[in-house]
């Protein structure tokens, strides 16, 4: 176990449950089979730039990244399809990377993931009806630019 997965399994912890201690959150990573020191939290919740709130650790605001993906998406986005829970974008040439890390950092909870390759960006919904809605969100974005 690395330690980009563990840190990427906090994050959905926080984002799921409250959790309010360094404790609970050993707790609940234990109960993934995922063993983590009280050192080794203090450094990941440091690293992830975590705060401790009343409502729990939450994630601080995050720095400012690049261009806001609407800004990319609008001037980069040539089309738009779906087949089931996929949609693939099609973007001008060597701009889908950069377009799927704006559309990774937006946060969309329907959006599993995204594959980028030079002019093709993956991104993968859970089924199909949510695919269906990322597309009509895609292309409302697109049409309003």
């Amino acid at each position: 176990m690395t330690k980009a997965y563990r840190q990427g399994q906090i994050l959905k912890l926080i984002r799921s449950k409250r959790i309010s201690t360094q404790e609970e959150l050993a707790q609940e990573l234990k109960a993934q089979d995922i063993a983590a020191t009280q050192v080794t939290l203090s450094r990941d919740i440091r690293d992830l730039r975590l705060v401790k709130t009343r409502d729990g650790y939450q994630e601080m605001a995050p720095e400012e990244t690049g261009p806001a993906f609407a800004l990319l998406a609008t001037e980069f986005l040539k089309d738009v399809l779906r087949a089931q829970n996929l949609v693939v974008l099609k973007t001008s040439p060597g701009h889908a990377n950069s377009v799927a890390v704006a559309l990774d950092n937006e946060g969309w909870p329907e959006v599993v993931g995204t594959l980028a390759g030079d002019d093709t960006i993956l991104v993968i919904t859970a089924d199909g009806p949510t695919g269906e809605a990322v597309q009509e969100k895609l292309l409302n974005l697109v049409e309003r630019g």
